[in-house]
């Protein structure tokens, strides 16, 4: 006798806390600060939700989820007089914002 399972955990977005807070790290949109739940599913059928424990970014764009978010850009920050959330670094050939701990830039290939 054989059983096939199918299932998993999931990330589904709940209500938005504030409204474009940050920008996207897969796309550079703008992202909004929510909430979310994990959703246990058995065979595509939800049967387990429980809250996540921090808010997250959530873009509305590319549907990504992330714990972090990229700085606002220098004008975004004027605009709304937020600074960004974690200490960024710009790659010098291709002005792309960059995690702090690469030593190459992920878009163009340069040292940083």
């Amino acid at each position: 006798m054989f059983f096939f399972f199918v299932g998993g955990v999931e990330q589904q977005v709940g209500r938005a806390l504030k409204e474009g807070a940050g920008r996207c790290l897969r796309c550079g949109s703008t992202a909004d600060l929510v909430e979310y739940e994990k959703v246990l599913k058995l065979f595509f059928v939800p049967v387990w939700r429980w809250p996540g424990k921090d808010p997250a970014f959530y873009c509305r764009d590319c549907s990504f989820l992330s714990p972090h978010s990229l700085p606002l850009h220098d004008d975004d920050r004027a605009a709304t007089g937020r600074s960004g959330l974690f200490e960024a670094l710009r790659c010098d050939s291709c002005s792309h914002v960059v995690d702090p701990q690469f030593r190459f830039c992920p878009f163009c290939g340069s040292a940083l």
